[in-house]
C-alpha cells in the first residue's frame, strides 16, 4: 500500500480540478456555458457508464432504492444543473481563476445547509474559518479607489468598489450555492449506497436536466460550431475526464485512505493552484494582493476542517 495514498489522491484530485476548470473556461467562451454543460454531463454519463459495467456488470446505476432515486435526482439537478450552470457561465464573465476562488464558499456553504435541513451542528472552528474565507475573497474581488474631487481632509477616505463584474460574482456565488446544496442533498440521499453509483444517478439526472432546457430553448443548432472548433472539443474533453471522472473518483480516494477533514484541506488548494496557469495560458495579471487573497481563502477552508 502507498504510504499516505489518500493524501496524495487528495493532492492529484485539486490538480485534476485545476485542469478541469481552466478547460471549462476556455471552452465555455467558445461555444457556450449551456453547451459546454450538456456535454461534459454526456461524457461522463459514458464514462461512469463503462465504469459501472466493469465494477457491476451493469451499464446502470443497480441497487438503488426509491428513496436513493429521489434525493440524488434532486442533488444533481441542484448541483449540476443550476449550480453548475452558473459557475460556468460565471468561467466566461470573471474566468476560472476567480471563480473558483468564490467557489471556496463552498464547504461552508454546505455546513451552513448542513446545519439548517439537517441540523448538523458546527463548531467555532468552522464559523472562523467561514470568517476566514470571505476575508480571503474579499481581498481579491473588492478595491480601495479615492475620489478625487474630495476636500483634501477627506482624501484618505477610500470607496470599496468591486474589481470584477457584479453579475459574474453572483453567478459564482449561485454556483457554490448550487453545488453546497448538492453536496447536503446527495448525503441525505446516499446514506450507505455506493458513492461512485450515486455520483452516476446525480449525473444522469443533470444530463436529463440539460437535455431538457437544451430541447425547451431550441439550442441544438449551437452545437454545429463543434464541426469546427477542435480547441472547444479539446478543452471539453480534457474537462470532462479530469472533471466529473477522475476528479470525483480521486477525491473518493482521497477519503478512503485519509481522514475526510486532511483530504478537504489538501483539495482546497485549487484557487492557489490556478494561479500560474491561468497567467502563463490566459495571460492574466495577477496583483500580490490577489495572490495573497487566495493563500488567505485557502487558510480559512483548511482551518474549517480542523
Amino acid at each position: 500500500m502507498l504510504i499516505h495514498a489518500g493524501e496524495w489522491a487528495a493532492l492529484v484530485a485539486a490538480i485534476f480540478w485545476t485542469v478541469t476548470a481552466l478547460a471549462f473556461e476556455n471552452a465555455s467562451k467558445r461555444i457556450g456555458s449551456l453547451s459546454v454543460n450538456l456535454l461534459r454531463l454526456l461524457i461522463a454519463f459514458l464514462l461512469f457508464g463503462v465504469l459501472a459495467l466493469i465494477r457491476t456488470g451493469s451499464f446502470f446505476p443497480i441497487g438503488a432504492s426509491q428513496h436513493n432515486w429521489i434525493w440524488l435526482s434532486v442533488s444533481g439537478l441542484v448541483g449540476f444543473v443550476i449550480g453548475d450552470l452558473m459557475l460556468f457561465q460565471a468561467y466566461v464573465i470573471v474566468g476560472a481563476r476567480v471563480a473558483m476562488l468564490i467557489m471556496s464558499l463552498s464547504p461552508p456553504l454546505a455546513a451552513l445547509i448542513g446545519w439548517i435541513i439537517m441540523g448538523e451542528t458546527i463548531n467555532w472552528q468552522g464559523l472562523l474559518g467561514m470568517f476566514i474565507t470571505m476575508a480571503g475573497i474579499s481581498l481579491v474581488i473588492l478595491v480601495r479607489q479615492g475620489n478625487k474631487e474630495e476636500q483634501p481632509q477627506w482624501r484618505m477616505l477610500k470607496k470599496v468598489k468591486l474589481k470584477y463584474p457584479l453579475h459574474g460574482i453572483l453567478l459564482a456565488l449561485g454556483g457554490a450555492v448550487g453545488q453546497a446544496t448538492g453536496l447536503v442533498l446527495s448525503k441525505y440521499g446516499m446514506g450507505d449506497y455506493d458513492v461512485i453509483s450515486a455520483t452516476q444517478i446525480r449525473v444522469i439526472t443533470g444530463a436529463a436536466g440539460f437535455l431538457i432546457i437544451f430541447t425547451a430553448w431550441n439550442r441544438w443548432n449551437k452545437l454545429k460550431v463543434l464541426k469546427t472548433d477542435y480547441k472547444a472539443l479539446w478543452g471539453l474533453g480534457i474537462g470532462s475526464i479530469f472533471g466529473p471522472f477522475l476528479g470525483v473518483s480521486f477525491s473518493l480516494i482521497a477519503v478512503k485512505f485519509a481522514a475526510a477533514g486532511i483530504a478537504s484541506s489538501i483539495m482546497s488548494i485549487v484557487p492557489v493552484l490556478i494561479i500560474l496557469p491561468a497567467v502563463f495560458l490566459f495571460h492574466e495579471k495577477v496583483t500580490f494582493k490577489e495572490i495573497l487573497g487566495a493563500v488567505v481563502t485557502t487558510i480559512g477552508v483548511v482551518f474549517f476542517f480542523l
